[in-house]
């Protein structure tokens, strides 16, 4: 039996993770009594249990058991080094959220409050018209609805308040920011940014901009912030709130206005739409405690929860006026799925500087921004779109092989090199069979149908990819590099953790699910502002645009509601 709450919402956000927490705290600070779901458990900030815990202090090492991998990350550790003891309570078990795959699709996901702001990378680069025009430009997809103009005084907003430390460099392929002071580069970094300007002065290494407080105010990081301590243990959790996420920014400052109303453990099976009004009435959720399921109504709906959480729940809505899924009416739904694409990249060792050294464990190292297919004097005659570089220079240990007992203590407390690595991300096209689908014939343990992935890498990508490599490898090279070694093992869709296009943007409600706004052509007052409305995937870690996004829709859905259109 479904029972209909006698409480209602001036708005639901489905999510509360980078950009549901965003939409939580706008909705709220401009008067709307808000309801956000959340389908895993509750998280409170500080609820970090390995976040003050070293190496040594975890079981193994931190290592995972095989047999645990086995028996619970199959598909979650499919990339080896991500599943460990320090984060292994954010990441969700296969065998109790399993899904399926036509292709290989690596979804890393956890559920709880936060969702994937807790262990997020934080790189956060503003798009350009390089971005928002490449569709059009070049026959591929559709074209985006906007250009950078209506989303540039959305980063200026968003920005400050997320905290983002950067180096202005004046670069049009990823604009200057709202920065804080940088995490400068170490000695090593310097020099590579040197040598690579020197030799090839289109390729710029930057310190990574990210959202981590390199310094500290008050009056315009609320919510429970502090300044970086510098201990690179991100992705367990900052009780020191230096760097953003929805426990530490987002929530605190919705909680404070008394218009949050947060509802964990409550799984969004669908949106209920009315055909009279042509508009969405509510949710159905279950709980996933009790079991018991409920119908919530609201007059706004914000769709948050994640590229693919949000597509789910959008196809499993489905009705006589949208049989395949809400505001599918162009049957774009599920389709156009994109990620950035990794697992290519080189190292070497930069002899000399034993007399430096580095304070701490900063959490970034270097960026080099996309240098291809520009303009026509950066043109690749082979592929388009381009790459980035996220990379660091740190030194190791001098223990050389066979040496030990006496003479190992003898030099081990000498300086070893530094080692300079960089890993490559590449853009992936928006092609329309690159898709998820919902198999209503099986269902998980919540009783909702099992998510399927059909999605891959084309030739373009592997074009890219063969030159992101070659070039990395002249960059060490240009730098004085020795022992250059180099990988590409292409990873899968899903891998790089930035899923997005399943529910894209455009201008023809005929080839798009989304307007300008975010808004859903067919169902007005619903809007998508996660991953899941991009056009395109652009290089850039995609996070600040989510966040940038997700202000400008808020701001638009509340004149819509003052102009009595909602």
């Amino acid at each position: 039996m479904i029972e209909t709450t006698q409480t209602d919402y001036d708005a639901i956000v489905i999510g509360s993770g980078i950009s549901g927490g965003y939409a939580a705290m706008e909705l709220c600070k401009k008067g709307y009594k808000t309801l956000v779901l959340e389908r895993g458990r509750m998280v409170e900030h500080g609820d970090y249990p390995t976040a003050h815990l070293d190496t040594w202090d975890l079981p193994h090492r931190d290592k995972v058991t095989q047999e645990e991998i086995e028996e619970h990350y199959p598909k979650q550790n499919r990339l080896p080094w991500w599943v460990t003891q320090a984060n292994k309570h954010w990441i969700n078990k296969d065998d109790e959220y399993p899904y399926q795959e036509d292709q290989r699709f690596d979804w890393i996901r956890g559920h709880h409050v936060g969702g994937r702001s807790i262990m997020w990378g934080r790189h956060c680069y503003r798009w350009s018209d390089i971005d928002f025009e490449a569709n059009k430009k070049e026959g591929i997809a559709i074209d985006w609805p906007i250009r950078y103009a209506d989303i540039e005084p959305w980063y200026d907003y968003v920005e400050p308040f997320v905290g983002i430390s950067g180096q202005e460099e004046g670069l049009k392929q990823v604009p200057d920011g709202k920065f804080l002071k940088p995490f400068p580069l170490n000695c090593a970094e310097q020099h590579l940014r040197e040598a690579v300007g020197e030799k090839y002065p289109d390729r710029v290494v930057t310190p990574g901009r990210v959202a981590n407080l390199s310094e500290y105010d008050p009056e315009v990081h609320k919510g429970k912030r502090g300044q970086c301590q510098s201990r690179n243990r991100c992705w367990r959790g900052c009780p020191f709130g230096a760097y953003f996420s929805s426990q530490s920014a987002t929530l605190p400052v919705a909680q404070d206005t008394g218009n949050l109303t947060l509802r964990p453990n409550s799984i969004v099976q669908e949106i209920v739409y009315d055909p009279e009004t042509q508009k969405a009435t509510g949710v159905r959720i279950k709980d996933a405690e009790t079991g018991e399921q409920l119908e919530i109504s609201a007059r706004i709906i914000f769709c948050n929860a994640s590229t693919v959480g949000t597509t789910a729940i959008l196809l499993n809505s489905r009705s006589e006026t949208f049989p395949d899924g809400l505001g599918n009416s162009s049957g774009e739904l599920g389709h156009n799925m994109m990620d950035h694409h990794y697992g290519m990249g080189a190292a070497g060792i930069l002899p000399g500087m034993k007399d430096t050294y580095y304070f701490g464990h900063k959490p970034v190292g270097f960026y080099i921004p996309r240098f291809t297919n520009l303009d026509d004097a950066t043109r690749r005659e082979n592929y388009v779109r381009g790459f980035s570089y996220q990379g660091d220079a740190r030194r190791i240990a001098n223990a050389p092989d066979g040496v030990v007992g006496k003479d190992l203590k003898e030099v081990i407390f000498q300086p070893g090199a530094y080692s300079v690595k960089m890993t490559c991300f590449g853009e992936m096209l928006p092609y329309h069979d690159n898709r998820m689908y919902l198999d209503f014939s099986k269902t998980d343990q919540h009783g909702m149908p099992l998510i399927t992935f059909d999605a891959s890498l084309r030739d373009n990508e592997m074009k890219l990819r063969e030159d992101g490599l070659r070039s990395a490898v002249e960059m060490l090279e240009a730098a004085g590099c020795t022992n250059i070694t180099y990988y590409n093992s292409a990873t899968a869709p899903g891998a790089c953790i930035h899923e997005m296009g399943t529910a894209r943007m455009g201008r023809d409600p005929a080839t798009s699910v989304l307007n300008k706004w975010n808004q859903m052509h067919d169902v007005p007052n619903v809007f998508v502002t996660d991953g899941s409305c991009m056009t395109s995937s652009g290089t850039q870690n995609p996070s600040i645009t989510y966040m940038a996004l997700t202000a400008r829709a808020v701001d638009y859905a509340h004149k819509q509601i003052e102009a009595g259109e909602l």
